[in-house]
């Protein structure tokens, strides 16, 4: 969506509040020996106080309010009774809801306890890296310069970029245009980012893989050559300098 009114702006603060305190509290509840589901739960109970409800199963039917991702899952993990969070494991979740008509999404890869998997590297070249890109964002900017941006950081950490995954546009629904805002320079996109209008900018920060097949539950992603992720996302505002973080209350980068 183009922020073009108050209350537009407004409804995406409180929006991406709910989502943004969400994730950093459920980043905080995790810990080894829950399911993921008790840490959905919790997450749902957050969303469900702020009068929020879950974007990805309003939109696609989601079975779960957020998406938890462990270890080998690169996204859109299913919460589950049955799978236990263990000390050092890599957790990634992902929050987005709608409010009162708005929608935001945000969310983080974290180490779980211990760094006993030396999963933090690479969880810290993803914050660094989204960082960076939003830094670079404003309007008239080309959309695949921070796509080659993002590649060219990992690539100098000795990482790889999710081609098939990327960030979006949201606002008046979870997915807008512009859509496909990928993690590397696509030559045959001319497109640009635009004063006022709102995106979620993420990383894809891979190990091995390239590429993101989907399980045969439907929903969570592994790599296509295996290893492991870190996505870090913020819901933005482009202007003219730097953006506006409407997500920023979520401490990712703490």
């Amino acid at each position: 969506m183009s922020i073009t009114q108050e209350f537009e702006l407004i409804g995406m603060q409180k929006a991406s509040e709910a989502v943004a305190y969400t994730l950093k509290e459920m980043t905080k509840y995790a810990q080894p020996g829950m399911t993921t589901k008790e840490l959905d739960n919790y997450g749902a109970r957050i969303l469900s106080d702020f009068g929020a409800n879950s974007a990805p199963y309003l939109t696609y039917g989601f079975p779960g309010w957020n998406c938890i991702s462990i270890n080998n899952e690169f996204c859109h993990g299913i919460p589950s009774d049955k799978r236990i969070l263990k000390e050092g494991d890599l957790v990634n979740i992902d929050v987005s809801a709608e409010l009162n008509g708005f929608w935001a999404d945000n969310g983080g890869s974290f180490v779980l306890g211990e760094d006993i998997n030396q999963h933090q590297i690479l969880v810290d070249a993803s914050k660094l890296i989204l960082k960076k890109a939003i830094d670079n964002i404003k309007g008239g900017v080309q959309i695949s310069d921070i796509g080659y941006l993002i590649e060219n950081e990992a690539k100098k950490r000795g990482f790889k970029v999710i081609k098939n995954l990327g960030g979006h546009g949201v606002g008046r629904s979870l997915h807008e245009h512009p859509d496909e805002l990928l993690n590397y320079k696509n030559r045959f996109d001319q497109r640009r980012f635009k004063k006022n209008s709102v995106v979620a900018i993420e990383t894809f920060i891979s190990t091995t893989s390239t590429y993101a097949d989907t399980l045969n539950d439907g929903w969570t992603m592994i790599g296509n050559k295996g290893g492991y992720m870190a996505q870090h996302e913020h819901t933005i505002v482009v202007t003219d300098g730097k953006p506006i973080i409407l997500t920023e209350l979520n401490g990712i980068w703490n």
